[in-house]
């Protein structure tokens, strides 16, 4: 079994989705490769061999510089052709749900989504994903290769095994219509401290948090911890926090070492995106919140008593 993974790049760095996907492929068995595309990536190619790739494709063009998917499509429709792999997997992102369902078209192939496990079975690759408002999961395949799998932020960490790997350049075919749009510009919010999907810390804040300005609550306990701020569904659609906080089943998965929820009852909607936390603490006055039964430390209060003591607490240890 050959899979090909994306590993997306972003300001020269090798994104930790991509590499935890990667990490992930490695354990399935067979021949795992990586490719990188851009402009001026040639240079992290070689680190993902830490992560279990054995070979890297880099496919390095000034053309490829802005992050548009048709021609990030040419290129891995063209190694998946020549190199026959049977599996495509890439890490959920904007950029990356793009490509999968350019390569679906391209290659007549089947894609599965959102999928919060993947393992090889009789050599065959099988995916695991969320049915039914997340409340069970369900086994899914695919008809014929090659297979394409989009895996859920989050899913997997990316773990170094301090192997290398064979760096070789991929072709740049790109098609007349792949290069007729032009990316003019590009925003991107402005962020302090780590994403919500690399922080080892989150201090989530819901409803219970009363007021969107009451979030500097969870911004100052998140500063002290060194962490970042993560939020529900229900505070974003009430617009007091911005949509990239959000974790949950229409929001990010993250995996977090510590994960403090503020004013969170616990709904399964948020609850699948983050029970991966490696130690769950809830503040809630409500003694009763489902958020309680799978939470490794739970303190019934008013947060709005118990958080300002916990920081002056933290800030007083230094």
């Amino acid at each position: 079994m050959k899979t090909l993974v994306f590993l997306e790049s972003v300001d020269g760095v090798l994104q930790a989705g991509s590499l935890g996907v990667l990490s992930r492929a490695a354990k399935l068995g067979g021949e795992v490769a990586g490719v990188v595309i851009g402009s001026g990536v040639a240079g992290v190619a070689a680190g993902a061999g830490a992560y279990g790739a054995q070979i890297v494709y880099v496919a390095d063009d000034p053309r490829l510089a802005s992050a548009l998917p048709q021609p990030r499509v040419d290129v891995i429709a063209g190694l998946v052709t020549a190199q026959s792999f049977d599996n495509i997997l890439f890490a959920q992102s904007v950029l990356a749900s793009d490509l999968a369902a350019g390569l679906a078209a391209r290659l007549e192939a089947g894609v599965n989504w959102d999928l919060a496990g993947v393992e090889e079975r009789g050599g065959e690759l099988i995916g695991t994903r969320a049915a039914l408002g997340d409340s069970v999961y369900v086994e899914v395949a695919w008809k014929g290769a090659p297979r394409i799998g989009i895996v859920r932020a989050g899913t997997y960490a990316a773990e170094e095994t301090g192997g290398s790997a064979q760096v070789e350049n991929a072709a740049i075919e790109l098609q007349d219509f792949s290069t007729a749009a032009v990316l003019v510009s590009q925003d991107r919010a402005e962020q302090a401290g780590p994403s919500i999907e690399d922080a080892e810390i989150i201090v989530a804040g819901g409803r219970g948090l009363g007021a969107a300005e009451h979030f500097k609550l969870a911004e100052e306990l998140a500063e002290v911890l060194g962490g970042a701020v993560a939020s529900t569904r229900a505070v974003v659609d009430a617009g007091w926090y911005p949509y990239a906080s959000q974790v949950g089943q229409t929001g990010k998965t993250i995996t977090p070492k510590l994960y403090i929820g503020l004013g969170i009852s616990g709904a399964i909607q948020h609850k699948v995106g983050m029970q991966g936390s490696g130690t769950i603490v809830s503040i809630n006055k409500d003694a009763h919140a489902p958020i309680f039964d799978y939470s490794d430390l739970g303190v019934v209060g008013d947060l709005h008593t118990v958080v300002p003591k916990l920081i002056e607490l933290l800030r007083a240890r230094g």
